[in-house]
């Protein structure tokens, strides 16, 4: 799952700040032939689309979601029924359409190419199950309980929503098969899967990025005095990983951080046990294996991150001797070699950010010279982390290309920090805002709805006294605007703290 933050900040629901206690989840449809999530994004973001806002739309393209309100945020999105509206208690997430349908009357319509619409809405749906997955998890709600998981039209049934059929019409109508029940169960099922939250982690399964002639370079700029026999063996990393469909630009990092890129000093191994990655040292002082051949030691690695990485047999005969003892498929990601970023405590190496480590290295691979023409894939690209700490990887929020996005997930949640591909931090989330006094001498200070003169009056103004400030926010015609304590639920009471006294 491909998570986009992409906040709608002009919003008047955004504006408004209201905030829930989060109970439940609902799922909609957008009602209208629609597959791309940016179509909706530009038009609700304007103060003039003062109507609707919902948390998030899954694009029917590729599939990915881009956040819209923060999920805590009171969203507009599934209006109200005769018993109060779910507004006020679920997260509501629309999946965008086919642009192949063609409504006809209310919710029917008709399809002029049955595969790609059928196409689409599958790609939305397996990607809404991926993330009510997820908000399960974080909100520690059950997507079996009664009320917890459910569609506008359900909302509707039960007296919290508008008069909808959304999204159960499009499954029906273009014949899926799928249902609430089973999206409830798959949810389920979903919850704990490794998957999750790995946005921009790298796999190790996979076709090599780096060619042999930026790994050959990268070796001789690292180790001027490296021996002719390894750079000859360079090609059987990428020879050997492409038999197991193991990435063996990943293979040769490794293989760098193990040796010291080639040059043993302050390794297990030495160069002629034809032993590049430490197996079999599992303790200080212990040699580890030795293979007869550079390409049966290299073989040997690549069959070992095949067993972490994957369930699937191997091509070639097993010369791994230590095949057995992994738990086949626990680290599918590079991430998680390291048995302290491991969410299941497994992985090749003991020591805390082993996986980081070596895609600093592959990091440093790529960028050298004697790249393929088309070698600039996604796993090329700079992914900020927001945790709480570098090694704690569980903590992860998200992982975010654009930086911006990660400071305002920080932001979100006090106490965590973006971190940059290598582990170093490049930012921390402000400590939690604590309220202040400050002292009002003037009789007609405005009290606006929103931090900026270019949100509307209220038509109040405070008098002249003290008042509480219980957070503060930029925005124009002040150098710094403050909420009163008295608005603090609907966050629509700010004045220019220009006109105010800390006391």
């Amino acid at each position: 799952m491909k998570l986009a933050e992409s906040i709608l900040t002009r919003n008047p629901c955004y504006a408004a700040g209201r905030k829930i206690t989060v109970k439940g989840l609902m799922l909609h449809s957008v009602g209208c032939p629609q597959p791309k999530a940016s179509v909706f994004i530009n038009s609700w973001n304007s103060p003039a689309h003062d109507s609707s806002c919902v948390h998030g739309f899954i694009d029917g393209n590729d599939g990915t979601v881009y956040q819209t309100l923060p999920w805590n945020h009171r969203g507009w999105h599934c209006g109200s029924g005769n018993k109060g509206s779910g507004n006020n208690t679920h997260i509501g997430v629309e999946m965008c359409e086919p642009a192949c349908i063609k409504y006809t009357a209310g919710s029917n319509f008709t399809c002029s190419d049955m595969a790609a619409a059928k196409a689409v809405a599958k790609r939305t749906y397996e990607t809404a199950v991926e993330l009510f997955a997820m908000l399960c998890e974080k909100y520690s709600l059950d997507p079996l309980a009664d009320g917890v998981i459910i569609s506008h039209k359900e909302g509707c049934s039960r007296g919290i929503a508008s008069n909808h059929g959304d999204p159960e019409h499009l499954w029906t109508q273009l014949g899926l098969g799928y249902t609430m029940d089973g999206f409830r169960k798959a949810v389920k099922a979903a919850m704990g899967s490794p998957s999750s939250g790995t946005d921009g982690y790298t796999k190790i399964m996979g076709n090599a990025v780096a060619t042999a002639e930026q790994m050959e370079a990268y070796l001789k700029a690292t180790n001027p005095s490296v021996a002719q026999s390894v750079l000859d063996m360079v090609p059987l990393y990428l020879s050997e990983g492409k038999t197991e469909g193991v990435r063996g630009d990943v293979a040769f990092a490794q293989s760098c951080l193990e040796t010291g890129n080639f040059g043993f000093s302050g390794s297990a191994v030495t160069l002629d046990q034809n032993n590049f990655c430490g197996m079999g040292v599992t303790s200080n002082g212990v040699k580890g294996n030795s293979f007869d051949t550079p390409q049966l030691g290299i073989r040997a690695q690549v069959q070992h991150l095949k067993a972490y990485a994957s369930t699937e047999a191997l091509k070639n005969a097993c010369v791994d001797p230590r095949f057995q003892y992994v738990t086949r498929g626990c680290a599918e990601y590079v991430e998680w070699l390291g048995q302290k970023e491991n969410p299941d405590g497994k992985g090749w190496a003991t020591g805390a950010g082993y996986g980081e480590k070596i895609l600093t290295i592959l990091k440093g691979i790529l960028g050298t010279a004697g790249g393929a023409a088309s070698s600039a894939p996604a796993e090329t690209e700079i992914w900020y982390r927001v945790r709480k700490t570098w090694a704690d990887a569980a903590s992860q929020k998200g992982a975010f290309k654009v930086l911006e996005n990660a400071k305002k997930c920080a932001d979100e949640n006090p106490g965590y920090s973006v971190f940059d591909e290598s582990g170093k931090a490049v930012y921390a989330s402000a400590a939690a805002f604590k309220p202040y006094l400050v002292r009002v001498t003037i009789t007609n200070l405005n009290i606006r709805k929103g931090p900026g003169a270019n949100y509307d009056r209220t038509g109040k103004y405070t008098g002249i006294g003290s008042f509480t400030i219980v957070d503060e926010a930029d925005g124009e015609g002040a150098s710094k605007w403050g909420l009163l304590k008295s608005y603090q639920s609907g966050r629509n009471g700010w004045v220019s703290l220009d006109y105010a006294k800390r006391v």
